[in-house]
């Protein structure tokens, strides 16, 4: 019997040698033998039920049956040859059918003689058949799983044998064929609280299920593992980044903030934001750098809460900077701002690409005397000439558009001391997502709209109601309403995208004629002044119409436009048609936001209109998203394989999520530097895991 230890290097197994060897560590990362066994499959087949033929109808999808095969015969010729069977059971009689590998089939076949088949059942016409059944005989049904798990593979793995079957094969001999004892990663006393099996157990339940009760104590112990492992790593990082970032205290609320509270708001704050500004009070007065995640739907008013934020920042004599992934988004800003700050009296200044050589010396000069207070800008503000006087608190825009390096440099701008940071993001994170993958950071959410905003009604239109479309949007701009027509990104080239936008503009400019009707057109290929110049005009009230790519996703601020039409709206994710439907529903008025698709829906897609149609709630569209994607996308960039799980999931697994939080609190309250004996495998599993993320003391 073979012993190893869970570091043995992969091709020391029976059945896999160098070349499968180099194809598994390729392919997927598999060089030990501890690695196999952390491949899990992706789904289970049950194979203990036998079916008689008599119950196979339209719904049955994989069976098991057990009888006889009565007839074996070859049919066609060259490419289009099948070996067909004739399997009976005292219930009825279904043909077997194999397209390739006839030659070694055939032979494996016995008339007449006890035997099980397993597959997937096809329907034609009026009959059931099975294509590439696998057929046991009575000698080797024994052998056959009850429970049977099916691993992810690659075309190249294929070739080598490596499929499902052949990566369970090596599994199957790792574990009957050899001896060995995985060291425990639990403590003894966490394991008996979280009611864990042995981690031993556990991988060969996973992998060789005795029965469905067992593989899912098996799941949820390796899952914990998993997941409590991540926890505490978070955590850790959170404890340690507090402890070594020092941050500037600002003790007091003053003059700035207390005279735009009393004086300037334009309106009450709702209950979500003044909590949120609380937790950003208490944050800037303790003494450790804040890092902050501020998220919150489309219109819930985080802008006005880092208004508040900044005033603070300046009542204790420091100045602010806000950067924006665009420059469209750092104007609107800029405009936004500059209005409240005026009131005040503070300098705020613009900085951006455009920005011309004449005004950025004055604009340099002024940040280093402390004259400008707050600056507002895109990635021009990382410059190495943009210097500040006394930089106290950063604000990031969408920080997902931001790689980790340009945010480093902007931490950097005050030799004193590390700014604090407020991180702002419109794309909801459902509650899950955001424990595990900012667990290393503070979250703020808003999680209410301001009193009078009237939720945007969405309708789902099909090709047919085209006409009925374009009346409906004649209505609506003869009230004096302004309509977006955005057509996705469908085609990888940029050309015939620009030809499908095109045409689309010419279509619409055939339907909305001349004089009466003015249609503006934006897409990537313009300049960035043209684009600014058509939004201009936009937002003026010059347009009625602004026929668009997906550029207007982020941060365009128009009230008075009302509808948005979103042509082939199937083509898009749940994350994009949400921000879109967000640039509409800003003013008083009720707006629409109208999702043209064609009939032809994926079940994907399907669920995806049905969800915009049923919800405005920006975190339930998020989880909905979540559920179907994954959370990789959801984020638009997934943080250095944070969450690069191999058996838990995010979008299912919330009960196990908050439960090694909570046990992870436990241990580190208990033991903050895992010293205590008991403790000792952790601190090991801790630094094995501890991969280079030095991202998270930065975001």
């Amino acid at each position: 019997m073979f012993v190893f230890s869970q570091d043995t290097a992969i091709n020391y197994l029976k059945g896999v040698g160098p070349e499968k060897a180099k194809a598994l560590s390729s392919e997927l990362g598999i060089q030990t033998l501890e690695d196999l066994l952390y491949h899990f499959a992706y789904r289970y087949v049950d194979r203990s039920k036998l079916f008689s033929i008599n119950q196979i109808n339209h719904q049955t999808s994989f069976v098991t049956l057990e009888g006889k095969i009565t007839q074996i015969q070859e049919i066609g010729t060259g490419r289009k040859k099948r070996l067909s069977a004739t399997f009976q059971d005292q219930t009825g009689q279904i043909e077997l059918i194999w397209f390739a590998g006839i030659k070694w089939i055939k032979p494996s076949l016995k008339l007449h003689t006890t035997c099980q088949v397993y597959g997937k059942i096809n329907r034609f016409k009026n009959s059931f058949s099975i294509t590439h059944p696998e057929v046991s005989t009575q000698q080797n049904t024994q052998k056959v799983k009850g429970i049977q798990a099916i691993y992810p593979s690659t075309e190249k793995l294929n070739k080598k044998g490596l499929n499902s079957k052949g990566i369970e094969k090596i599994i199957t001999e790792l574990l009957t064929k050899s001896r060995f004892n995985l060291p425990q990663t639990i403590p003894d006393y966490l394991q008996k609280q979280a009611k864990l099996l042995s981690r031993t157990q556990a991988l060969k339940e996973v992998h060789l299920p005795s029965n469905p009760t067992l593989l899912k104590h098996a799941q949820y112990t390796l899952k914990f593992e998993e997941l409590f492992y991540l926890q505490l790593q978070l955590l850790s990082l959170k404890k340690g980044r507090k402890q070594k970032f020092k941050g500037f205290t600002f003790e007091k609320v003053g003059h700035y903030f207390n005279t735009y509270y009393k004086e300037h708001l334009p309106f009450e704050l709702t209950g979500a934001q003044k909590r949120v500004v609380k937790e950003i009070r208490t944050d800037l007065g303790r003494g450790t750098q804040m890092s902050r995640l501020l998220q919150g739907d489309v219109g819930s008013g985080k802008t006005v809460v880092s208004l508040l934020s900044i005033l603070i920042a300046l009542d204790n004599g420091f100045q602010a900077a806000i950067m924006a992934p665009t420059e469209i988004l750092a104007k609107q800003h800029f405009q936004s701002f500059k209005q409240s700050f005026d009131q005040l009296g503070v300098d705020c200044t613009f900085l951006a690409g455009s920005t011309p050589q004449g005004k950025r010396s004055d604009i340099f000069a002024n940040l280093k005397t402390g004259k400008t207070g707050v600056i507002i800008g895109t990635h021009a503000l990382i410059e190495p000439k943009v210097q500040f006087k006394n930089l106290g608190l950063v604000i990031i825009d969408e920080q997902h558009k931001f790689g980790v390096a340009q945010r480093a440099k902007l931490w950097s701008k005050n030799k004193k001391g590390l700014p604090h940071v407020l991180i702002m993001t419109a794309t909801p994170i459902p509650r899950t997502l955001a424990m595990t993958l900012y667990g290393d950071l503070d979250v703020s959410v808003i999680d209410e709209l301001p009193p009078g905003r009237k939720p945007v009604k969405t309708i789902h239109q099909y090709e047919k109601n085209r006409l009925k479309v374009f009346g409906f949007i004649k209505e609506q701009i003869a009230q004096g309403r302004q309509v977006y027509w955005v057509y996705p990104l469908i085609e990888e080239s940029e050309k015939l995208d620009y030809n499908n936008l095109m045409q689309g503009y010419e279509a619409l400019s055939q339907v909305f004629e001349l004089p009466h009707y003015k249609i503006g057109v934006m897409h990537g290929r313009m300049k960035a002044q043209d684009k600014a110049f058509e939004m201009q005009k936009f937002s003026e009230g010059k347009t009625d119409i602004l026929v668009s790519t997906t550029v207007i996703e982020v941060g365009v601020n128009v009230p008075n436009a009302s509808v948005m039409v979103i042509e082939n709206a199937e083509k898009f994710g749940l994350s994009a048609l949400h921000q879109l439907r967000g640039r509409v529903g800003r003013g008083a008025k009720q707006s629409f936001c109208i999702l043209m698709s064609s009939y032809k829906l994926s079940s994907d897609a399907k669920t995806r209109l049905e969800t915009m149609v049923a919800t405005t709630d920006g975190f339930k569209v998020a989880q909905a998203d979540l559920t179907l994607r994954g959370p990789g996308n959801l984020m638009g960039t997934q943080q250095s394989g944070i969450l690069d799980f191999k058996i838990a999931d995010i979008a299912s697994d919330h009960a196990i999520i908050s439960l090694t939080k909570s046990y992870a609190e436990k241990v580190l309250e208990d033991d903050p530097e895992l010293q205590k004996q008991e403790h000792f495998m952790l601190r090991e599993g801790l630094e094995k895991r501890k991969a280079q993320q030095s991202w998270a003391n930065i975001s």
